[in-house]
C-alpha cells in the first residue's frame, strides 16, 4: 500500500541520499515538487513528488546530467504527458460523439 505522504528523511532513504540534498532538490525544482507542511513546518511529500525525486536522481546521479539538464528533461516529460492526455481526451470525445449519433 502506498503512503499518502513521505517525510524528507523517508525520501532521502528511498533515494539513498542525504536529507540536505533532498531539501536542495525540493527548493531547486519547486515547479515540479510541491511539499505540504505539517503543523511543525516539516515538509511532507506526495507520491507524485517522490516520483519526481526518483526521476531527478536518475537524470543527475545515474546519467550525470546538470541541474539545468534535469530540469529540461522534466519539462519535456511534462509537455509530452500533456500532449498524450489531450490526444486521449480527443479520442474519447470522438467516441462519445459516435455513440450519441447512434442513439
Amino acid at each position: 500500500m502506498e503512503k499518502i505522504c513521505y517525510t524528507i528523511g523517508e525520501v532521502a532513504e528511498l533515494l539513498g541520499e542525504s536529507t540536505s540534498l533532498v531539501r536542495f532538490w525540493s527548493d531547486s525544482f519547486s515547479d515540479f515538487i510541491h511539499p505540504r507542511r505539517n503543523a511543525k513546518g516539516n515538509r511532507q511529500f506526495s507520491p507524485a513528488d517522490v516520483e519526481v525525486f526518483r526521476k531527478l536522481h536518475f537524470y543527475i546521479k545515474e546519467k550525470g546530467m546538470t541541474l539545468d539538464g534535469a530540469g529540461r528533461m522534466l519539462k519535456e516529460a511534462e509537455k509530452n504527458n500533456s500532449a498524450e492526455i489531450a490526444a486521449k481526451l480527443s479520442a474519447l470525445r470522438d467516441m462519445i460523439k459516435e455513440v450519441r449519433d447512434k442513439l
